[in-house]
């Protein structure tokens, strides 16, 4: 993955992908207090406290020190956090992408919108070959999310996560930089 000096600004037609800032610390703690954050993805506990959501910032900003990844809060216009998406390297050009929508903006596009526009920053910036994403076989919203961006299925992993006692199949979809 190419290191960027600056954290990097990307803006789409309706949202702002920026820097994760202390001030919102708050407002993540208070989006992930639902507990459909942590059944639906692989890294989000409950309960989710601001202790969290500081590690979860001071991890984000390693990351990018350590260019291993890159962390944005998804914005409206107004620069208020609704969400948040990252690509982090798993070596080989190839990088893993990631996502959360805060409920009150489910199902309006955001998170395609967000998406599509991170997919095209790691090919075009990053020098990235290969996108992948995975989710939870009992979260198919994410999966119609990754086909929106040109994300092709690639694998069913079986029990290949862990939370808790249980062990979960989950879905790999993925996309190359010369197909985009």
């Amino acid at each position: 993955m190419r290191r960027l000096k600056e954290f990097p600004r990307i803006e789409t037609e309706r949202l702002i992908l920026s820097e994760l800032k202390e001030g919102d610390i708050p407002v993540v703690t208070g989006y992930l207090q639902d507990k459909i954050f942590s059944d639906l993805t692989s890294n989000i506990p409950y309960p989710y406290s601001e202790k969290h959501a500081e590690f979860w910032l001071k991890m984000s900003a390693e990351a990018f020190e350590n260019n291993t990844g890159f962390t944005f809060a998804i914005r409206n216009k107004e620069e208020q956090i609704i969400g948040a998406i990252g690509l982090h390297d798993r070596g080989d050009d190839k990088a893993e992408l990631g996502y959360w929508m805060g409920k009150p903006f489910w199902n309006k596009g955001y998170v395609t919108e967000a998406a599509g526009a991170l997919i095209d920053f790691g090919f075009r910036e990053l020098g990235i070959n290969k996108i992948y994403a995975t989710y939870f076989l009992h979260n198919p919203a994410s999966g119609r999310i990754m086909e929106k961006t040109g994300m092709e299925r690639e694998a069913l992993l079986k029990q290949h996560l862990k939370k808790g006692d249980e062990y979960f199949d989950i879905m790999m979809y993925s996309v190359f930089k010369n197909k985009r």
